[in-house]
């Protein structure tokens, strides 16, 4: 079963994709939500190599393919495009796919640095088109819910965030994920999600980063474990493990004065793992129930409601760029081993 709009309506016009690579990400994800929208249509997939495009565009029944990332911006019939290239790409097809006037969708981490994220956001807005980071899981109604729990004072002022992200890849042969030069490691891979959430629950930014973590030769000497503090203003902060050589976790905690919100499963929704909140305040535990719902399907139609409709995007694509700056100055004190001041985003906090 398909869904439709956001509110209800109906229209012939669906917005046309084209997907830059071939990969996984596409396939579980980006595909099968494209597919139970009504507002949406891949119409063409682009490889390096024609033949592995002709292939992929045949197993997921997608009509053209093309050997070059460039032929799929020349066409036409294009109206967005999902870049889910690995890390070090984002830049450069991004502003390749805004100068040819298609809108953007990019996989999370946005860039591989403040500087290319910024640069990202820029051209976009200089050629008029929609731009977004796939951070699906600020789409689900969670998100929301948590933001009007905190207004409402119920569990008091929020002293701390604590997040724990990690998985186990360390056997993964030839994963791009342990390149450094491809932007691996778990910083960018799942500690986005991390920082991201923070500064979406404190609603401020970062003040310092201190992180230790393990840089595994093993692995391309990306850091494949790391545990960090985070500062924000008023002495709150998130505290927080990440990585990819880690037994697998996925929870969020939100602290308050009088009380506490838990997320047993605050960014990754498996089948197996479950959606809903636990709220407790004064020794009083609750637990509000939602729907797993499809994140990635939120996030498109939010895109398509954007792109189509002119409906205001609730994240702004700067959003991304300050993660980027927290990631980098996380990785920096972990490497160098001291505390990273962060200084504020100048002349873009508007935005």
């Amino acid at each position: 079963m398909t869904q439709g709009y956001p509110d209800g309506g109906e229209s012939m016009k669906k917005l046309r994709w084209g997907i830059m690579g071939c990969a996984q990400i596409a396939t579980k994800a980006f595909i099968p939500a494209v597919r139970a929208s009504d507002m949406h249509e891949i119409v063409a997939v682009a490889s390096r190599e024609e033949t592995r495009a002709r292939a992929f565009a045949d197993a997921y029944g997608i009509q053209v393919a093309y050997g070059s990332y460039m032929e799929l911006l020349a066409d036409s019939t294009v109206d967005a495009v999902y870049i889910p290239l690995p890390n070090h790409l984002h830049l450069e097809w991004t502003i390749h796919a805004a100068r040819a006037g298609k809108h953007v969708l990019v996989e999370k981490p946005m860039s591989m640095s403040e500087q290319d994220a910024a640069q990202m956001a820029e051209a976009c807005e200089r050629f008029g088109v929609h731009f977004q980071e796939n951070m699906m899981y600020r789409c689900h109604p969670r998100y929301d819910r948590i933001k009007e729990i905190i207004a409402s004072g119920e569990i008091g002022k929020v002293r701390a965030v604590h997040g724990v992200f990690t998985s186990d890849r360390s056997a993964m042969e030839h994963d791009i994920r342990f390149r450094q030069e491809m932007g691996g490691g778990g910083m960018y891979d799942i500690g986005c999600y991390l920082l991201s959430a923070a500064r979406y629950v404190l609603d401020s930014e970062p003040v310092a980063a201190t992180m230790q973590a393990l840089f595994s030769q093993e692995h391309g000497g990306v850091d494949m474990m790391a545990s960090g503090l985070v500062e924000f203003p008023n002495d709150a902060a998130l505290t927080f493990q990440c990585g990819l050589w880690a037994d697998f976790a996925n929870t969020l905690e939100i602290r308050g004065t009088q009380g506490t919100i838990r997320l047993p499963s605050a960014f990754s929704l498996r089948a197996d793992l479950s959606p809903d909140i636990q709220v407790a305040v004064r020794g009083e535990m609750r637990t509000e129930p939602f729907e797993r719902g499809n994140q990635q399907l939120s996030l498109i139609n939010r895109f398509g409601e954007a792109v189509l409709h002119g409906k205001p995007e609730p994240i702004s694509p700067w959003d991304g760029v300050r993660t980027m700056r927290v990631i980098e100055a996380c990785l920096a004190s972990a490497r160098e081993k001291r505390r990273v001041a962060i200084e504020p985003l100048a002349g873009r906090d508007h935005r």
